[in-house]
């Protein structure tokens, strides 16, 4: 009997030993820092993981999230917000965290796949129903009396894929930079208000009734839609847009201080599940693996000709130090 406890409690012992020391906890809480368009998203697969979670390791999680334009939102963490994760609108504003804080390495891009973006999306146009300002492409927001409504890039990473979607489109059929950056002034004329993210200027255009087109995440686009109604607004893809991918990643300084880096990944990981990839499909996020997810669900997404930011601009950094750093093409632009 003596030998059996003995062996008994060398099991327990050891079995305890393999549990990681964070699961010991009995509760654990992590802290999502997201951009603007993806509060009904997570709000939805949150409770989805931490329930697999619970089953997996016993342990209670909560998950904090927090909304924003998205290059605010890198400026908090940055400034000290105990960010956990970061599920933010493009790498740059992941590369400034890390460089300024050394809490997340220089290959973070390469931990998790397709750059670490789990699902993509692209810039398309919200009008309202009839199309009252025939509104078709990009041409058109440039022409007189078209209001159109679009984010600061220099608060929201949906903006400056806005920004960079019509550069590109007028670069391309113009022939030069010199061209775009003409068309670009023009359509910045146009613009009545900048708000500080995406989901301020879905309220500006849906709510407040400001504008005639509004430059918009296809999910926040679907999402006016089905929330108010296609008797009320219409959405327009226009010939050619930019390929926006959306990128996450584990604020690893932050993790290993809080004892959260094993749940932080598992979270991440999650969103490459077939559960994960039909939730963001489910909320008009191009999913990185369309294989795993009900054809049903990817129907809702209109075929698109898009270019990467690696193609047009060279990639974030070029792009981020001509266009949206102090002194760039946008200062100089908005200040004519």
């Amino acid at each position: 009997m003596k030998n059996f406890i003995k062996k008994t409690a060398l099991i327990v012992t050891l079995a305890a030993s393999i549990i990681p020391a964070s699961y010991a906890q009995k509760r654990v809480e992590i802290l999502n820092v997201s951009y603007d368009p993806t509060r009904e998203f997570y709000q939805e697969l949150n409770p989805i993981f931490i329930k697999q979670w619970r089953e997996q390791t016993g342990q209670e999680l909560t998950i904090r999230q927090s909304h924003g334009g998205a290059g605010k939102q890198a400026r908090s963490v940055i400034d000290g917000l105990e960010a956990d994760v970061v599920t933010l609108a493009l790498a740059y504003d992941i590369d400034a965290i890390g460089e300024k804080t050394g809490k997340i390495a220089p290959d973070w891009q390469s931990q998790l796949a397709n750059n670490s973006s789990p699902y993509t999306s692209t810039i398309v146009f919200l009008v309202r129903k009839g199309n009252p300002k025939g509104i078709k492409d990009w041409d058109d927001l440039v022409k007189p009396g078209v209001s159109v409504i679009t984010p600061n890039p220099k608060t929201s990473g949906g903006a400056r894929w806005n920004y960079l979607a019509a550069w590109g489109y007028a670069e391309n059929k113009y022939g030069s930079a010199e061209e775009a950056e003409k068309f670009v002034t023009q359509l910045y004329k146009n613009v009545p208000v900048l708000d500080s993210g995406a989901r301020g200027s879905t309220n500006t255009f849906v709510q407040r009734g400001i504008g005639d087109v509004f430059l918009s995440w296809e999910n926040e686009a679907f999402l006016a839609v089905n929330e108010l109604g296609p008797d009320k607004f219409e959405i327009i893809v226009p010939s050619v847009s930019i390929l926006a991918e959306p990128p996450v990643t584990v604020v690893t300084g932050n993790a290993e201080r809080r004892g959260t880096v094993d749940v932080s990944k598992a979270y991440l990981d999650f969103l490459y599940t077939a559960e994960g990839q039909s939730l963001a499909a489910k909320h008009y996020y191009r999913p990185t693996y369309p294989n795993l997810v009900d054809p049903k669900l990817l129907k809702n997404f209109p075929t698109v000709t898009t270019f990467t930011i690696d193609e047009a601009f060279g990639g974030w950094q070029q792009a981020q130090k001509a266009h949206f750093s102090d002194g760039g093409f946008f200062d100089k632009i908005y200040q004519r």
